[in-house]
Order: structure tokens, then sequence, then C-alpha cells
């Protein structure tokens, strides 16, 4: 999968279908439409494009009206959002940066200069609720209109439900900020995960019997925080089991940067500058803030006796290879 910052230059220019979206999640209802794109891109011999946006459009305009807290939370980073497009089997991302500039654009403008001459759009895929332009001046009876006027077909995506209820991003960030995983990964379709590169910390957990593997969170208001049962992928031919903290720990750090720490049990081996994902499994309780460091240290323990509870209570599942066997916990 090619990935784009901003609109291709005239070279990499190739006429496409396209879907546009924000994307945050790639949930069951971005895959049904993603699909369509595929199949209609695949039957017109056109590539696969996608187009969102970095910073989501909400968060640049509760920046500019300096309320950050308006912002959604995230679902997804950009890395695990282009993991997820690229699952999909998407050719090409284009993401485009949603600045003051891009916001500017009319209807019109952002027709002709993005979609015609930027992308040569041949096919559109849009949610059924999608607006574009200044003020969301445009709509999807404008861009059919358009579509007539360029030369290109424009589609729109109905609403996915599940029993009834519509699948979106808000009904997955509202689901992880309940600490419902199990509702997270219907909505989704597979597990909720981050992934990342470990990272140097302070070393404080190794000092107290916990060490951890850190990952940065690149936006500081991700849709999951709190004390999670986790399993770490990408260390190991299997997963790991292990215990993780997300959040902003406010008895030792006054910096506000999230940061998510997994301790592993049973697990010493060095992990620096590995892409790891960690997927969450069961949320055990809200981040704290503790008297002293004896008092966390405590908390960490019962947290960690409490995920390794998780884990022996799983079904035993054999895993026959060829003449050999082992038999695993999963």
């Amino acid at each position: 999968m090619k990935v784009f910052r901003g609109l291709p230059n005239a070279e990499s220019r190739a006429p496409c279908a396209l879907a546009i979206g924000n994307f945050d999640g790639v949930h069951r209802g971005h895959q049904a439409l993603l699909a369509r794109l595929r199949e209609v891109a695949s039957n017109m011999g056109l590539e696969s494009a996608v187009m969102t946006f970095e910073p989501h459009p909400r968060e640049f305009f509760a920046e500019r009206a300096g309320d950050p807290s308006r912002a959604p939370k995230r679902i997804a980073s950009l890395r695990d959002k282009l993991a997820s497009l690229s699952q999909a089997g998407v050719d090409r991302v284009i993401v485009e940066h949603f600045n003051a500039h891009f916001a500017s654009l009319t209807p019109e403008e952002f027709v002709e200069k993005i979609l015609v001459q930027g992308l040569h759009v041949k096919w559109l895929i849009v949610g059924e609720d999608f607006c574009y332009g200044a003020r969301r001046a445009g709509n999807v009876a404008t861009l059919v209109q358009a579509g007539v006027e360029y030369g290109f077909t424009v589609e729109s995506q109905p609403t996915v439900t599940n029993g009834g209820e519509r699948i979106s991003s808000s009904a997955v960030r509202e689901a992880l900020l309940a600490g419902d995983l199990s509702a997270a990964e219907t909505l989704l379709g597979h597990p909720y995960s981050i992934s990342g590169h470990v990272v140097h910390g302070q070393k404080l957990g190794r000092t107290i019997g916990f060490p951890t593997l850190n990952l940065r969170v690149t936006h500081n208001r991700p849709a999951v925080s709190g004390i999670f049962v986790v399993q770490v992928h990408g260390l190991d031919a299997k997963p790991l089991p292990g215990v993780a903290s997300i959040g902003v720990r406010p008895t030792v750090d006054d910096s506000g940067r999230v940061l998510l720490e997994t301790h592993l049990f049973d697990y010493a081996q060095p992990c620096y500058g590995k892409l790891v994902r960690v997927e969450f499994l069961k949320k055990l309780r809200d981040e704290e803030k503790y008297v002293d460091l004896p008092t966390l240290t405590a908390a960490i323990a019962r947290d960690a006796v409490e995920a390794r509870a998780y884990f022996a209570q799983l079904p035993i599942q054999t895993v026959t290879d060829g003449a050999t066997s082992a038999t695993d916990r999963i």
C-alpha cells in the first residue's frame, strides 16, 4: 500500500476509486465501505484509494476554539489506522493535513482542486451523512451533482448496524471509555489493540519489581485509560500475557504525557526498539494517584495477581502440528 502525505505529485496521480473519511478505528461499518470500494475498483480497473485526515477535523476545530477537550478521544493512532487500511486491501492512502487552508476550501474548490485535479477520481464512496467544504456546506446531494459535471460517479454507504444499533466510531469510543472491551470488539470486528515501538522509560518499574515495556501514545487523548489485562504480540511466537497501565501516571509524573506501560509475566528479554501490539483483554480499574511509591507498588502487585488469575482460568487448547503437539493456555 502506498501512503501519501498530502496530494500525490503529478507523476503519481492515477485515476482511482476513492473513499473519504476519518476512519478512526476502521470498524465494521468502515470495513463494509472498503469492501465495496475494492469491488468497484477491481471491476473498473482502477486503484482503490482512501483519503483520511490528520489531525481529525474535530481536533483541529477544538484547538482553534481554545478548548481541546471538545476533540473526540482517539481510537487509533495514524500507524494503526494505516495498518488496518492495508489489511483491508487498499492500494493507496492520502493522509491530508487538515489545517486552516484545507478547512477554508469551498465545496466547489474541494471537488475541483482535490478530487478532480489532485486525485483524478472516477468513482467515489462516502458515508450517507458526509459533508465537505467550508462550514460543511457540501453534502452527498451536491457531490452527486458535481460528479455529473466532472465525470465521476458518487455512491453513499448506508449505515451498518449491529442488533439495531448504528456501528460508528462514536459507538466504539463510548464502549472503550466505559471499559466494555467486548462491545468494542463486536463493533470493530476484532479485539482492541495499540501498537508501537518499545521505548526507554524512567526505569522505575524495575526498581520496584515490575519492569515494563513502554509505548508512547502519539495522541494524548486515547479512548482507553486505566489498568488492563493484556497480551503482547510481536516478541514471541505466541502472545505474551501481562498487565498494562495506560494514562498519565499521576503518582510519578506531572507532565500530562500519556504512556502505555506493560508488565509481562515471566519475561526478561531485551525488547527496546521492537514493534509490538498490545491487545486489551479486560479492564481492571481506573488509573489512580497514590500517596507514595510503596502504595503504588502494592496496587500494581494486586493488579498482577488479578491478571494472572484471569489467564489461569482461560480454557486449555491443544495445538497439533504434524507429529508434535503442545498445550497452551490461550
